[in-house]
């Protein structure tokens, strides 16, 4: 049975580059363990949020910035 509340995990502190930001997402992906995956295209990373975490997601891909390196 679904929630009755919503709860936003991802963004709503505006755009911008900290972990609790997303600049213009692009792809959103949710996995059976309800971890929310979303590619941050402004910000050229891919940021996770675990089931239960509604405060900071955690940089999975992209530290470095824009590139096409194995750590981009």
């Amino acid at each position: 049975m679904w929630a009755q509340n919503g709860v936003t995990i991802a963004g709503g502190h505006g755009k911008g580059g900290a972990t609790n930001q997303l600049s213009n997402p692009y792809g959103l992906f949710v996995d059976d363990d309800q971890t929310v995956i979303i590619a941050d295209f402004g910000n050229h990373r891919i940021m996770q949020w675990k089931n239960g975490d509604t405060t900071n997601g955690q940089i999975v891909a992209g530290v470095k910035g824009q590139g096409n390196g194995l750590h981009q």
